[in-house]
């Protein structure tokens, strides 16, 4: 870790969930990351949430994330966001939900302005931020809209030796099956093969493609989905010079020795993509945003406010998400001041 690295952005999520806790435990990890961090958030609940759990974390404000390289070996640089309570462990309090809210935008002017390298979302409870008049289904269709993105961003989800993108996510599965065309999977499918090439330094990425139905449909004799948008899917972007193959049955894809052989598996509804994930490594999963300008990860599970304040929160998604935020920006050229 050096002083010329910029700095990646941590958001800071819920004020009443397990963020905090996370963000405190990265820090004190931070001989494990390459790269320093800044703290979206408020000097006062961190050092509350310190002092709770009994963990020794200085804690320095900066007005400017430029200075968050050289504090950072001795101290978690914040720059302050408001709170208009104390936030209680557990206990949503809709009074706050705007400062979760301006964290996401201060992380994002921060990233669009060049000043820091990457940003880390801590996880959000939406159904409180709805409360506030927050419209937008979660932190990529938000982050996306702050960007000014000219393309539906995507979701992937991501571990040692598995990455995935769901075609629809947060969806019940009726309506995302009647999302699905073949519009939406050549759209999707597309940056992420671009992400690849830019983001993971993948010079050829090979895509594998999910079917919908047991079986891939089993020649239309177990639903007509496959025949209808994914194989005409399929077809199009291997004439476009894509390196792709399906739709496969998605209860043999994930296999131990079908996962080498491809970059990624385009998935096509929310826990398709998700449960394999999370069965190889339920704790380091990461979820990566492509299509933006800026680089985005974040940790691959909720608010959990039932553990809120007892010092139990598991910080290894949050430091896969950093490291992995990190080598993000690496590989596009944006680590360095």
């Amino acid at each position: 870790m050096t002083p010329a690295q910029k700095p990646i952005a941590v958001t800071m999520g819920e004020p009443s969930g397990i963020g905090g806790e996370i963000t405190l435990r990265s820090w004190r990890r931070r001989n494990d990351l390459s790269v320093p961090f800044v703290a979206i958030d408020n000097p006062d609940r961190l050092r509350n949430i310190a002092r709770d759990l009994g963990f020794s974390v200085p804690i320095e404000r900066v007005d400017d994330p430029k200075y968050a390289a050289e504090l950072f070996p001795e101290a978690l640089p914040v720059c302050s966001i408001d709170l208009p309570c104390a936030p209680r462990p557990g206990v949503l309090d809709k009074s706050n939900a705007n400062a979760a809210i301006a964290s996401i935008d201060k992380a994002a002017d921060l990233a669009t302005t060049n000043s820091v390298s990457a940003i880390v979302t801590n996880p959000i409870h939406k159904h409180n931020l709805y409360g506030a008049g927050f419209t937008y289904p979660g932190h990529t269709e938000y982050l996306a809209h702050l960007s000014g993105a000219n393309s539906e961003p995507v979701m992937m989800l991501a571990c040692d030796g598995l990455r995935t993108v769901p075609i629809t996510t947060h969806l019940s599965l009726r309506e995302a099956i009647s999302e699905l065309s073949i519009e939406r999977i050549l759209s999707q499918s597309r940056i992420t093969a671009r992400a690849l090439e830019r983001d993971f330094g993948v010079s050829t990425p090979r895509l594998v493609v999910a079917g919908l139905n047991p079986h891939a449909g089993e020649d239309g004799a177990m639903g007509g989905e496959e025949a209808r948008f994914i194989t005409p899917a399929i077809d199009i972007l291997r004439q476009d010079g894509l390196q792709i193959s399906g739709p496969l049955p998605p209860d043999t894809m994930f296999s131990a020795t079908a996962r080498p052989t491809y970059d990624v598996a385009i998935c096509m509804y929310h826990d398709q993509a998700l449960i394999p994930i999370k069965t190889l490594d339920f704790s380091g999963g990461v979820n990566v945003t492509l299509g933006l300008p800026f680089v985005r990860t974040s940790p691959d599970h909720g608010t959990a406010l039932d553990i809120a304040g007892k010092g139990v929160a598991d910080e290894t998604s949050m430091v896969a998400a950093l490291r992995m935020a990190a080598n993000i920006a690496r590989v596009r050229g944006v680590a360095a001041q």
